[in-house]
C-alpha cells in the first residue's frame, strides 16, 4: 500500500513538474476550459435564479371571480360552494386588496397616489381538478354567472415559466455535453504531445521495467490538474460576470423597491461544477494515453 500511494505522489509530483515547465500552454488550456464551461454553468446560475423569484409567486392553479360592484355576495358564495368543481373558496374584499397592495414591493408609492380604491370584491377559486381544460370549463361557467365582471385563470404565466424553465434546462444540457465534447478533444490533443516529447522517455523506462500504469498515471494526473485548473477558472469567469450583472440588476430592482441580485452557485454546484471540469481532463487523458501508448 506505501509502495502504491508513494508511486502516486511521484506521478503527482511529475505532472505538477510539467506544468509548471509550460506555464504558458497551461494557462492557455486552463483558459480555453474556463471559458467553455462558464458559458453553462452561467446558464445554469440565471436559470437558479430565475426559479428563485417564480418560487415566490404562488404555481398552485387558481381562479380569480372579480365582482361587480352590485352582485350580491352571498347567493353567489352559495353557488360556487355547491359547484363540485371547486375545491376551496376564499373570498378577497376590495379593502383587503388594497392593504395587500401596499405592502407589495414597489406598488406603496402607486397605491398612496390612488383617490378612491378601484379594486372589486373577489373570489380566489381553487379547482378540483387542475388540468389545462377542466380550469377553462371552470372559467367559463364562472363567466356566466350573474354579477361576474371578469374570470382570470391566474396559473397560465407560472405553466408558460415553468415550460420555458424546462426548455432552458433541456437547452443548457444540450450545451454542456457539446462543450464537454471539445474539451476532452482539447486535453486529448495535449497528452498527445505531452507523450510525443517524452517518446524517447517512455521507450527506456519500459525497457527498464515499467508497467503500463507507471507511465500512465503521470498523463492521467497531468489532465486532471489541467482540467481541475480549467473548472476553477471557470468559476472565477462566472463570479466575475454576476458581479458585473448586478451593478444593473441592483438598479433595476431597486427601482421596484426590491433588493433583488443574481445569487452564485450554491457551495456544492461549484464543487461540481469544479468535480466535472476536473473529470473531463481525466477522460480526455485517458483516451490519449490508451490510444498512443499502445
Amino acid at each position: 500500500m506505501r509502495t502504491w500511494l508513494r508511486q502516486h505522489r511521484g506521478a503527482l509530483a511529475r505532472a505538477v513538474r510539467k506544468l509548471a515547465a509550460q506555464r504558458a500552454a497551461t494557462l492557455l488550456n486552463a483558459l480555453v476550459i474556463g471559458v467553455a464551461l462558464s458559458l453553462p454553468a452561467g446558464g445554469y446560475a440565471l436559470l437558479a435564479n430565475l426559479q428563485g423569484v417564480a418560487q415566490r409567486f404562488t404555481f398552485e392553479p387558481q381562479v380569480s371571480v372579480f365582482l361587480k360592484p352590485e352582485a350580491k355576495r352571498a347567493e353567489l358564495e352559495a353557488r360556487l360552494r355547491a359547484d363540485r368543481r371547486v375545491a376551496a373558496l376564499r373570498f378577497v374584499s376590495r379593502d383587503q386588496a388594497l392593504a395587500e397592495l401596499r405592502v407589495a414591493e414597489g406598488l406603496a408609492d402607486v397605491v398612496a397616489t390612488l383617490e378612491r380604491n378601484p379594486l372589486p370584491d373577489t373570489f380566489v377559486v381553487r379547482p378540483a381538478d387542475g388540468g389545462g381544460a377542466a380550469l377553462e370549463a371552470l372559467a367559463g361557467a364562472l363567466r356566466a354567472l350573474p354579477g361576474v365582471a371578469h374570470v382570470q385563470v391566474d396559473s397560465a404565466w407560472a405553466e408558460r415559466l415553468a415550460a420555458l424553465a424546462r426548455i432552458g434546462r433541456l437547452a443548457l444540457a444540450a450545451l454542456a455535453a457539446l462543450l464537454a465534447t471539445g474539451l476532452v478533444a482539447v486535453t486529448f490533443n495535449t497528452i498527445r504531445l505531452q507523450i510525443l516529447t517524452q517518446r524517447e522517455e517512455i521507450e527506456v523506462s519500459r525497457l527498464l521495467g515499467a508497467t503500463d500504469a507507471f507511465v500512465r498515471r503521470p498523463f492521467f494526473y497531468l489532465g486532471l490538474i489541467q482540467g481541475l485548473a480549467g473548472g476553477v477558472l471557470a468559476l472565477a469567469i462566472l463570479w466575475g460576470g454576476l458581479w458585473v450583472l448586478n451593478l444593473g440588476v441592483r438598479d433595476l430592482a431597486r427601482a421596484y423597491g426590491s433588493s433583488f441580485q443574481l445569487a452564485f452557485l450554491p457551495g456544492g454546484d461549484a464543487l461540481a461544477v469544479a468535480a466535472f471540469a476536473a473529470l473531463l481532463g481525466w477522460v480526455g487523458a485517458f483516451l490519449s494515453v490508451s490510444r498512443y501508448l499502445r
